[in-house]
Formats: structure tokens, sequence, C-alpha cells
């Protein structure tokens, strides 16, 4: 069974950091791009950073103070945020990249004050 649980978020000034982790299982961890993806109330959920055999890849809005990692004995993803502004508060998720359908996990709210 494919679970995704993310934790790390939480409220923070704005210039704060967070690190956001994702435990996984059910899949090939070792081998699927991994991405982050946030939802912010009344928006799309959008993808903001993958990891792949390739390298890193990440959305305009967050590049240059987010940082996605892997641990791939672990099966745990890992996003180290830097510079959070208030645009950056959402719920964030983990999931494969591409998505794996409707399986999502409860995702990790992060907010961040003004």
């Amino acid at each position: 069974q494919v679970q995704f649980v993310e934790s790390g978020g939480g409220l923070v000034q704005s210039g704060g950091s967070l690190r956001l982790s994702c435990r996984t299982s059910g899949i090939s961890f070792y081998f699927t791009a991994m991405a982050w993806y946030r939802q912010a109330p009344g928006k799309e959920r959008e993808l903001v950073a993958r990891i792949s055999r390739r390298g890193t890849d990440y959305s305009d809005s967050v590049k240059g103070r987010f940082t996605i990692s892997r641990d791939r004995a672990q099966n745990v993803l890992y996003a180290e945020m830097n510079g959070l502004s208030p645009e950056d508060t959402a719920v964030y998720y983990c999931n494969t990249d591409p998505p794996l359908g409707d399986n999502w996990g409860q995702g990790t709210q992060v907010t961040v004050s003004s």
C-alpha cells in the first residue's frame, strides 16, 4: 500500500526556515522521481520541487530558497525551506513525479506570518 506521511510544518515568521520530511512506503523509492507539492487556500495544488536521477528542479517561486533531497536508505524525502514569506503559506505534500493518482498523504501545514 502506497503511503506518504509528511511532517515538519509549522508557524514561522517571514524570513524563517523549516525542514519538511516525508516518509514513504509502498513505492520503489530508490528509483522513483519524487516531488514536493503545495496547495494554498483557494488555489490549485502546484509542484514546487522535484528530484530524479537527472537532478533537481524548482519552480521559479521557490528557486534559490528551497532544497529538495532524499535519503534512499530510509525512504525519506526532505525539503529545506529558507527565506520563507507569507506567499509560501500552504499545505505541503510529497508524492511521486508525476503523482500517483489519488494517493496523497495528509500534508503538513506551513504558515508564514509577516
